[in-house]
């Protein structure tokens, strides 16, 4: 049986008209709902908050529309926050539609009756008047002003439009959303608040202008401590269990302006702001502000106490090895001095990095098996075709170990080796690592060695970073979330020639005492032509620092000297950090797997024969670096009975040891000041007719891979020279014709007939020869 359900009565039943239409709008708000809508927060134009590395913030800018206004996620505000400002603007918010019909028409009759003027906007009609701009004074502006909500709330969640109001809600000025209202008031974020703070921030937007009057740490004004009384009388018997912040609530409270915000760090931050992606909302720099204080007030100090000498800007860059962010960065001595343009970046601009980029020559010998750090150079009047560098004290050494030419700063011996390089060269190695707008590598010649192109600070603290990470070339890293230590990075030198390459650096004694550093140091200084820029930049610790100090308009000063200007400078940072304990501890540097130590004799760097009678632990590659015995030291027999030298040891003779110097190395040591005994001439011996090892003559002009170029309107010769150990006649010879005659270490002057390539031969009296190519280019 079934049961009877009675209808209703026609008059209680709803109009179908009614219920299609209801079932329409239904359907249209479910169709809105479903539709895509783009995010509030792209309608809002964002300033761009950049913090430190600890979360304390370096500036705020303003958005396209000169307002301070950041966009702040609902789940990264304090939660008292929003339930604060429902409590105080919008009771009702989760329940009403987008409008409160109530509370339209209790404000309505109050305007009306002439009562206190009461609100009757919701959260959602507030967001809309901010949203489109909507002038909701007039009637017809208030109806706009409740469609614009309607629409919001068919097309956005609750969260949507709450999250949206908070941050575009009016704080006073030119500030508008918690995010900016918070950090500048408060110096803190939106999350940080406690509830003294997200109570008073809940009042403000209902009359910012009267209840910000008054900031720059004052009290709260009165209509604002009213406000938020009430508001926590209401807060307090809503959450009870917030009764403990009573004291808390009765302290007062200083709220700050814009006239406070941060501005640390000022070249930084430019920089993040040209280059970050994006700009708008949060940027989280790596910058450790002890870091960026000590370098700011190191600066400070040291052109303070030089301006007598015209000292009057500097820069600085220190940067994590392992990380590879930017610790600390100083582009000028004051940003805001226009005298010397101190808003211009010194750590982007390009300059001559005079003798800074010598440790890569070194390092690029070390890795083709050129030398080793006790490889004898020569530091000589040199002719590289052109070009004849000097020293910059304008005097020579002579003969001269590699590690000690490197560290001194001879200028020759590091063209020579660097004349000597094969492929990679420093221009490859320069374009490899990522040097920016370098010219042809004609452009420069051998003067690149000498500082002949330019680079940025930022290239060279790369660079200096690269040695440390064992030759590995990795970016820097600006931003917190970027890190280069997890990059495989870009290898450019071995990990062994780097490690030697640090090694010989730290022996570079300190300007102050004239030793090195009894934490290891390895730095090296440099200086432009013309004395424009002073430079200094090494590694120590975790750490890579570049030092610069010059004028930004190039001008020249002579007081613009590496070692005098800038290595000062270099090392009161350095001892700043280590006495503020921000250097950590240096981790013991592991030698690679493939290098060594070497004893060798001190006095040639060879590997030591048995008359070598002191020698010398040395770094070694084996495989790469050039190995040979040393042949300087050899024993003599003299006849005891004429004191003449003899063929062979008898009872009448004795054994001396002598050094058999090569005549260009006598002749050096002469004009060093310091002239070597020479051996006594040798009687003609049978088993002497044949050279020994390593006697042949070594041609040292012209120099092998350069071009030489003569000008046909005023031909200069091309000095032919080659060094011998025996004292005998060289002759000479281009492809094959017979040039001329001169002793070992004396001249030839040869003036081709032709250009194009030619072989040039030097050949002594037994036979023994050097050759080698060169290029002869004619020109009017």
């Amino acid at each position: 049986m079934r049961l009877a359900i009675p209808r209703p009565p026609d008059g209680l039943r709803p109009p179908r008209r009614l219920l299609r239409g209801l079932g329409v709008i239904a359907a249209v708000l479910l169709i809105l709902r479903l539709i895509p809508a783009d995010p509030l927060s792209d309608r809002i134009a964002r300033s761009t908050a950049i913090y430190a590395e600890s979360g304390e913030l370096l500036r705020l800018t303003l958005a396209d529309d000169q307002q301070y206004r950041l966009w702040v996620p609902l789940d990264d505000i304090s939660p008292r926050l929003p339930q604060a400002v429902q409590l105080y603007e919008d009771r009702w918010f989760h329940w009403h539609p987008g409008v409160n019909p109530a509370a339209l028409v209790r404000s309505a009759w109050a305007t009306y009756t002439g009562d206190s003027r009461q609100g009757g906007s919701t959260i959602t009609m507030q967001l809309a008047r901010r949203l489109y701009g909507i002038d909701s004074r007039s009637i017809a502006g208030k109806l706009e002003q409740i469609a614009a909500a309607l629409w919001l709330e068919a097309r956005y969640s609750k969260h949507d439009i709450l999250e949206a109001y908070l941050n575009v809600a009016p704080y006073g000025g030119n500030i508008e959303g918690v995010g900016a209202a918070s950090l500048i008031y408060f110096h803190k974020r939106a999350h940080d608040l406690n509830l003294p703070e997200a109570l008073a921030l809940a009042v403000i937007p209902q009359n910012p202008r009267r209840r910000m009057a008054a900031r720059n740490g004052a009290s709260l004004p009165p209509e604002l401590a009213d406000a938020r009384e009430r508001l926590w009388q209401a807060w307090r018997t809503s959450h009870p269990e917030d009764e403990r912040f009573a004291a808390d609530m009765a302290l007062p409270l200083r709220p700050w302006s814009t006239a406070q915000l941060p501005f640390r760090a000022p070249h930084l931050t430019d920089t993040l702001l040209r280059d970050g992606d994006g700009a708008r909302g949060e940027i989280h720099s790596g910058v450790d502000l002890r870091l960026q204080t000590t370098l700011e007030r190191a600066i400070r100090q040291y052109v303070d106490n030089n301006r007598g000498v015209g000292v009057r800007n500097a820069s600085a860059l220190l940067v994590d090895t392992q990380t590879m962010r930017v610790k600390a960065l100083v582009g000028s001595a004051d940003y805001f001095d226009v005298d010397i343009d101190g808003q211009v970046n010194g750590v982007a601009a390009k300059r001559s990095p005079g003798s800074t980029l010598k440790p890569f020559i070194y390092a690029l010998a070390l890795d083709q098996g050129i030398l080793h750090p006790r490889s004898m150079l020569k530091d000589a009047p040199t002719a590289f075709g052109p070009f004849s560098p000097e020293n910059f004290d304008g005097r020579f050494v002579g003969p001269i170990s590699a590690q000690d030419a490197l560290v001194r700063s001879r200028n020759v011996p590091a063209v020579a080796v660097s004349a000597k390089l094969s492929r990679p060269n420093l221009y490859d190695f320069l374009k490899n690592a990522g040097v920016s707008r370098m010219a042809s590598e004609a452009h420069y010649g051998l003067a690149l060695a000498l500082g002949g192109g330019e680079v940025t600070m930022e290239e060279l603290a790369r660079l200096y970073a690269m040695l440390a990470n064992g030759g590995v070339m990795r970016p820097l890293a600006w931003r917190a979330d970027h890190d280069g230590q997890g990059s495989e990075g870009m290898r450019v030198l071995s990990e062994e020639a780097a490690f030697v390459t640090l090694d010989m650096l730290a022996a570079n004694p300190r300007p102050d005492t004239g030793t090195p550093a009894t934490r290891a140091v390895s730095w090296k200084t440099g200086t432009s032509w013309g004395f424009r820029d002073a430079w200094s930049a090494g590694v120590f610790g975790r750490y890579a620092l570049v030092v610069w100090v010059g004028n930004f308009d190039g001008s020249s000063n002579p007081a613009f000297i590496g070692v005098k200007a800038a290595a000062p400078l270099f090392f009161q940072i350095v001892d700043s950090l280590r006495a503020q304990r921000l250097d950590p501890p240096d981790a013991p540097r592991v030698p690679p797997a493939h290098v060594a130590k070497v004893d060798v004799c001190a006095a040639s760097g060879d590997l030591p024969n048995e008359f070598c009678p002191q020698t010398i632990s040395t770094w070694f590659l084996p495989g790469k670096s050039p190995i040979r015995r040393s042949n300087l030291h050899r024993a003599v027999y003299i006849d005891s009975r004429t004191n003449q030298p003899t063929c062979g040891a008898s009872e009448f003779t004795r054994r001396e040891i002598h050094e058999f110097w090569p005549s260009d190395m006598l002749r050096l040591f002469r004009e060093a000041g310091m002239p070597r005994r020479e051996p006594p001439p040798l009687p003609d011996c049978a088993d002497d007719a044949a050279p020994a090892t390593g006697e042949a003559p070594q041609i040292v002009s012209p120099l092998r891979g350069v071009t030489y170029t003569v000008r046909l309107s005023k031909p200069v010769p091309i000095a032919l020279r080659a060094d011998a150990m025996r004292k005998s006649e060289l002759f000479w010879f281009a492809n094959q014709g017979f040039v001329g005659r001169a002793g070992a270490g004396e001249s030839v002057a040869w003036n081709p007939a032709q250009p194009g390539r030619y072989v040039l031969r030097a050949v002594d009296a037994a036979g023994a020869a050097d050759s080698r190519s060169v290029e002869i280019e004619f020109e009017p």
